[in-house]
């Protein structure tokens, strides 16, 4: 098949790419500025056919969008430190939503597949059932989870009304390699191996999983004749601690944290945040909304219809996830001059 994939630059888009290729696929990469070679190498040494897909061009996604079989769309901006940047993230995924689905129905595309995320799940209380693709959170207070919340739901009743067979994947928090740029989650994994949690650690977990199985669970959602949404997210998603314990036997230079940071000092975290970031120099991982959504309850959600429907299962273990994820923001960091090293074993 032909397929073209939005934000083909990004950490999903650049494991998707080479898997869709692997899998025998035609791809056509769509990056939001084909002619800035610093963001499309990667790509280029794929040998595949760019195009430029910037989510505020109706015209010129339109265009990339010829001739393709499936769209699979996976551009969007993920963020929940960036003050005012707050109005950018939910245009971007839900107003871009909107034109890469009429774009494709337009163009008669069989299939999109859309990447939304586990944002778009309710937290649940300690000791509760999984949260599964019948549920839907109800707190936007925080812009990143409005945005894909809104964009997800926009793209079903747009799908509806043109006729689009449209699939959504709902991906966790994914580490692993094959990024140019931190994002959210690899700023926390930074933090981690920073030793930002020494002092003390907060009982709280990451719907966690690696993007190469984020990557084959839409492969396998373009491929196999399925409807509907799939949690892509392993069946541990660690705590905070199980996390140090990992990147500790990894690497005993990352240190476990001293004590657990009891839930009413949860709040504080955005202060002890930003102390980390000044004394660390870790990046800031502590949106005070998230903290305050998040706090009592659990990331915890079902991955059991990805299994059954689509046959995914997560292959890569959460010690390998970490290790290669680690191995390259050592070398992203210490790239750029002034920050402290990385302490990683080889």
């Amino acid at each position: 098949m032909h397929v073209l994939v939005t934000g083909a630059n990004g950490h999903l888009g650049s494991n998707l790419v080479p898997a869709l290729l692997a899998a025998g696929h035609r791809v056509r990469a769509g990056v939001r500025h084909v002619a800035d070679t610093a963001k499309t190498a990667s790509l280029r040494q794929m040998n595949v056919e760019l195009a430029e897909t910037d989510l505020s061009r109706p015209d010129a996604l339109r265009a990339a969008m010829d001739g393709v079989d499936v769209l699979c769309h996976a551009a969007a901006v993920y963020s929940y430190f960036e003050r005012g940047r707050e109005q950018e993230i939910i245009d971007v995924s839900v107003l871009g939503v909107q034109t890469a689905l009429r774009s494709a129905a337009d163009a008669k595309v069989r299939k999109v597949v859309l990447t939304s995320s586990a944002v778009a799940l309710p937290f649940t209380l300690p000791g509760a059932p999984p949260s599964t693709e019948q549920d839907w959170t109800s707190d936007m207070r925080v812009p990143y989870i409005r945005a894909k919340t809104e964009a997800e739901r926009r793209a079903w009743k747009l799908a509806a009304e043109l006729g689009l067979n449209l699939v959504t994947v709902l991906p966790g928090s994914f580490g692993g390699p094959g990024f140019t740029k931190n994002t959210p989650t690899l700023d926390i994994l930074e933090a981690l191996m920073l030793n930002a949690f020494r002092m003390g650690c907060p009982d709280s977990n990451l719907p966690y999983v690696d993007v190469r199985d984020v990557a084959s669970a839409h492969v396998l959602a373009m491929e196999k004749d399925v409807q509907g949404r799939f949690i892509a997210l392993n069946d541990e998603l660690p705590t905070f601690r199980r996390l140090l314990e990992v990147m500790h036997g990894i690497d005993p230079r990352v240190k476990l944290p001293l004590l657990p940071l009891p839930d009413a000092m949860t709040l504080l975290f955005p202060l002890f945040d930003w102390m980390n970031a000044k004394t660390l120099g870790t990046p800031r991982i502590a949106n005070p909304d998230l903290i305050a959504s998040i706090r009592g309850r659990r990331w915890n959600a079902s991955n059991r219809r990805a299994r059954d429907v689509l046959g995914w299962e997560p292959r890569i273990s959460l010690e390998q996830s970490l290790r290669d994820t680690m191995g390259e923001l050592r070398k992203h960091r210490e790239q750029c001059a002034g920050k402290p090293k990385l302490a990683l074993s080889s």
